[in-house]
């Protein structure tokens, strides 16, 4: 049983069904059916509380994600949806919420807590310098937790983003870790799950979207043509991830973290 007794009592019922879902790599991820009837998808780790709050402020953004049913230290419970092939039109209305969740204006670069991909932390300290955020929350957040030759080539791009990123584009609200996996398809739309969210450059999101794969044509139908120069800056967006990649899971990331240096040209 994946539901604690208080939490159960909270539901009113007890469990009929409980087995694991795919995409568990940094948290336990289950589906539960209660006796009643009701489904849902329970999440337990450290961190599965903040990712609850960053849900809730998507959510406010009419973004399309799953409804928080409960929610308490390092457990949250959401609600389940059914998944579905996509369709054209499901992707082009993930186009078009994804817009809608760019299109709000924070007061600066990060978020209220800092937050971790398993073992990689994540600095959300605020700023109100991008290229500055971009480096030392992120490229450089602990390079010595890197190859060396990969090390010394991203503090020379850490050195440049001044002259490669805008200093000050409209902080957007981001999902974070938008890649394929983490877009899950219903018969009725597109939902965006497994935020790590935090205020930043808007194709921050888009760079992530297309490290692993291209979406169908009907998400750029949806989202609008990104401002102009973007393509010169996906490679230094898709660094971030590359690297938790490699911490993460080791020298199989190695090659993509330096074609990705290669592109840039440092």
């Amino acid at each position: 049983m994946t539901l604690p007794i208080a939490v159960l009592d909270t539901f009113g019922s007890d469990v009929a069904e409980d087995r694991p879902l795919s995409g568990g790599d940094l948290s336990d991820v289950r589906y539960v059916r209660l006796q009643d009837g009701r489904e849902m998808v329970v999440k337990t780790g450290p961190l599965v509380h903040v990712e609850a709050r960053m849900l809730a402020e998507m959510a406010l953004l009419r973004a399309p994600v799953p409804s928080v049913l409960h929610a308490e230290h390092r457990l949250i419970v959401l609600d389940y949806l059914p998944e579905a092939p996509a369709t054209r039109e499901t992707w082009r209305g993930l186009g078009e919420a994804l817009a809608q969740l760019h299109s709000w204006a924070g007061t600066g670069y990060g978020w209220s807590e800092d937050y971790a991909f398993g073992s990689v932390p994540i600095s959300n300290e605020m700023s109100d310098d991008w290229p500055a955020f971009w480096a030392e929350r992120r490229l450089l957040a602990d390079p010595s937790a890197l190859p060396a030759d990969i090390a010394s080539r991203v503090e020379r791009l850490a050195a440049r983003l001044p002259e490669m990123l805008p200093r000050d584009p409209k902080p957007s609200l981001l999902h974070g870790d938008l890649w394929g996996g983490n877009v899950h398809f219903t018969a009725e739309r597109a939902v965006m799950i497994d935020p790590a969210s935090y205020y930043g450059h808007s194709e921050v999101d888009l760079a992530m979207l297309t490290l692993f794969g291209q979406p169908d044509e009907g998400f750029w139908r949806g989202y609008g043509k990104p401002d102009a120069g973007w393509e010169e800056r996906q490679p230094i967006y898709q660094m971030w991830p590359a690297l938790v990649h490699l911490r993460l899971f080791g020298g199989g990331y190695h090659a993509m973290v330096t074609g990705l240096l290669d592109r840039i040209g440092v």
